[in-house]
């Protein structure tokens, strides 16, 4: 008996030099129902090494499909009527977020996704919140979570107008519908118009185009011009319905508009 109690305390003594701990266990919040209570501004750093999952984690994943759930860990947050976003992807290993409402074992996804996940909470909802070893990196079982909540970005916002008149290549038959755009936090300006153009009382020229930038929603009047490619025909001098829809988007958000103009195409042969 004594050799055996002195051959465990080597192998304690062992392990503890090699930094394995003897007695590793599960995060406090490795099961649904010992989920951390979490706030906006809420951050921390835990190991998931010994973190496991569980039939919760797959059926919150039915509605998503992440390749995996491994190492996963619980949070709970109180929607308080703002956005949300849940970043891990300062983690050492590929993290990933599921958010869910609903109750355990009735969970349904409403955002998810590898390193960094944005929703909207709403008041009087609670979230639940599963971050993952997504196994992305084909890497052991978790490692360092950094998991923080912070308050979303505003929303984009978008505004644009079109010009009553335009231009096309008399040659070509291409027009060129051109107007103005304003956008707010959002990375970039994307926009695509329709044409179409009666000749005669039978006939109609449809055509289309399109126009993007990046960089330019810092609020400020620009200006875009799109060359309309007719799809059978050509476009002549006279009037054209046009209409012309625009998106800007942001980190998880996005704002969006059209605007239907008829608009006097100059340049080319008239429209007979």
């Amino acid at each position: 008996m004594k050799t055996i109690i002195r051959l465990l305390a080597v192998l304690a003594l062992v392990l503890s030099v090699l930094g394995v701990s003897a007695l590793a266990a599960p995060p406090a919040n490795d099961a649904f129902a010992n989920a951390t209570q979490a706030l906006i501004g809420f951050s921390e750093v835990l190991d998931t090494t010994e973190a496991t999952t569980d039939s919760d984690d797959a059926q919150l994943n039915e509605s998503c499909g992440a390749p995996a759930t491994d190492a996963s860990v619980w949070y709970v947050l109180q929607g308080t009527d703002q956005g949300i976003v849940v970043d891990v992807s300062q983690s050492n290993y590929s993290a990933g977020v599921l958010v869910g409402v609903g109750t355990q074992g009735n969970l349904q996804t409403v955002a998810c996704g590898p390193g960094t996940v944005g929703f909207f909470a709403t008041a009087g909802t609670t979230y639940y919140v599963l971050a993952i070893d997504d196994q992305l990196d084909e890497g052991g079982n978790g490692g360092l979570l950094n998991i923080s909540f912070n308050e979303a970005p505003p929303p984009p916002t978008l505004d644009i107008t079109v010009n009553r008149f335009g231009t096309v290549n008399a040659r070509s038959g291409v027009a060129t519908i051109s107007g103005t755009y304003t956008c707010t936090d959002a990375g970039f300006f994307q926009t695509s118009v329709s044409a179409r153009q009666n000749v005669g009382r039978f006939f109609t020229i449809l055509g289309s185009g399109s126009f993007s930038d990046f960089g330019t929603c810092d609020g400020e009047l620009h200006r875009w011009s799109a060359n309309v490619f007719p799809q059978s025909g050509k476009f002549g001098g006279g009037k054209t319905m046009t209409v012309t829809f625009a998106l800007s988007c942001g980190s998880f958000q996005c704002a969006d508009g059209f605007v239907e103009q008829t608009v006097q195409l100059r340049g080319g042969p008239p429209v007979k």
